[in-house]
């Protein structure tokens, strides 16, 4: 699977995955912590949990412009892994007498991502020469590093609640994965050091200069580009249900399992990327080779139309019996759930991250990867909105206006997919 592919990017790999790991460790626990340890109202829980998405993944774009225009990609991500561990860190030892405390690791926690997550993503796409038909490929291994993080997160935070009994442990071990997470970018440095535009290795390499656009070329890449952001709002509102609405429905609608607690099924959705992509990176490359492989921005249609049907699965979940909150449902309701809009969002996530990479002009590539994320802030934002209706709907009402939202998204990247792939013409 990694044939072809330049060694930088397992170092970039294993970077994310510990990053992911702390993220990841943290979210698990995030609402049952305002739930248990706060006892805030759902309305006031989605408002934060909304909110602190909605910010963490805003800032990229910021952080996007700082590493084009002022620092280079290396040293903003460093700088921002920095910060997120010392987030996590106030995060542990806040406590009811201390909320303060909670709110000030939210804001370094998002100050420090804005920092580190789109230019790494940025330096992914920089390894590859401009038109490397790996590109795609590669994204979808990169993810595999994200979700190798997000598998084990869930199972430390399990872990450790059960042995500590306190989810502040979670909030630690989450400081540990970003001390990993910048050794390991440190020490093999020099993998990627070509990908970052202001390093000395980049500038002697000629393979890293990309051909001039026209500015009417230019103009049509932005606007493919915001066309996307603004279609994906809806993939991120329904798919960060996984921390808010999917949790709850385990905790109250699901059967209970000494084994299987409601933070833990949030391991399902990184353990099916785990299975599920060496798969479909074959399925890419085998219809590379017979010459019908899908375009970039019809792999994003095809993944919104396929969690259209995992959110339509929990629609017959709430008709069965889940509106209830009986605890009643068997757990391969939400376990199926997950199987499938985990496949939608590899045909969607990663590569939204290779258009970006595909499209976005040299000189702004970290600002419109930011772009990408400031369009995931708003959907993760509208999760916590919509999550905070979960109690005053149905639950089949609930699901099924995300299974109608994405329905329609999917149909606007139909209609619009020559504009879309006509934009991707010569990456």
């Amino acid at each position: 699977m990694l044939k072809n592919h330049p060694k930088g990017l397992m170092t970039l790999f294993f970077t994310e995955m510990w990053e992911r790991f702390g993220f990841y460790t943290m979210l698990a626990v995030f609402v049952l912590y305002m739930d248990e340890v706060f006892h805030w109202s759902d309305a006031y829980k989605g408002q934060v949990y909304g909110l602190y998405l909605a910010f963490v993944y805003f800032t990229p774009i910021a952080g996007g412009w700082i590493a084009d225009r002022v620092l280079g990609y290396r040293t903003t991500i460093k700088l921002g892994a920095i910060i997120l561990g010392i987030g996590y860190l106030l995060l542990a030892f806040s406590n009811p007498a201390r909320i303060w405390l909670f709110f000030l690791a939210l804001v370094v926690l998002v100050l420090g991502n804005g920092l580190f997550k789109a230019n790494i993503s940025v330096l992914v796409g920089n390894l590859y020469p401009l038109g490397s038909p790996y590109k795609d490929s590669g994204y979808n291994i990169f993810y595999m590093g994200i979700n190798l993080g997000a598998f084990i997160a869930p199972l430390a935070a399990t872990a450790l609640h059960n042995y500590f009994g306190t989810y502040q442990s979670a909030f630690a071990a989450a400081s540990v994965g970003m001390f990993l997470s910048l050794i390991v970018f440190e020490v093999w440095k020099g993998n990627y050091m070509k990908a970052d535009h202001a390093s000395a290795a980049a500038k002697a390499d000629a393979s890293t200069k990309e051909e001039r656009v026209s500015p009417e070329q230019e103009k049509e890449r932005i606007l493919a580009l915001i066309t996307i952001f603004a279609i994906v709002i809806f993939f991120w509102m329904s798919f960060h249900q996984n921390g808010f609405a999917l949790t709850l429905f385990a905790k109250r609608s699901v059967v209970k399992l000494a084994w299987l607690k409601p933070e833990t099924y949030a391991t399902f959705n990184p353990l099916f990327i785990l299975i599920l992509t060496p798969f479909v990176v074959a399925l890419w490359n085998y219809l590379h080779k017979k010459g019908k492989e899908p375009s970039t921005p019809a792999k994003i249609g095809l993944g919104m139309l396929i969690s259209a049907l995992a959110m339509f699965v929990m629609v017959i979940a709430s008709l069965m019996g889940g509106n209830a909150d009986a605890n009643n449902m068997s757990p391969m309701w939400l376990i199926s759930t997950y199987f499938i809009i985990t496949f939608g969002e590899l045909c969607l996530s990663p590569m939204g991250l290779s258009f970006v990479s595909k499209v976005a002009p040299q000189r702004m590539r970290g600002l419109m990867m930011g772009g990408w994320f400031g369009a995931t802030a708003v959907g993760n934002y509208l999760s916590g909105f919509i999550g905070g209706f979960y109690n005053t709907l149905s639950h089949a009402e609930f699901f099924g206006i995300l299974t109608g939202l994405l329905l329609i998204s999917a149909l606007m990247v139909r209609l619009l997919l020559r504009k879309l792939e006509h934009a991707t013409r010569g990456t």
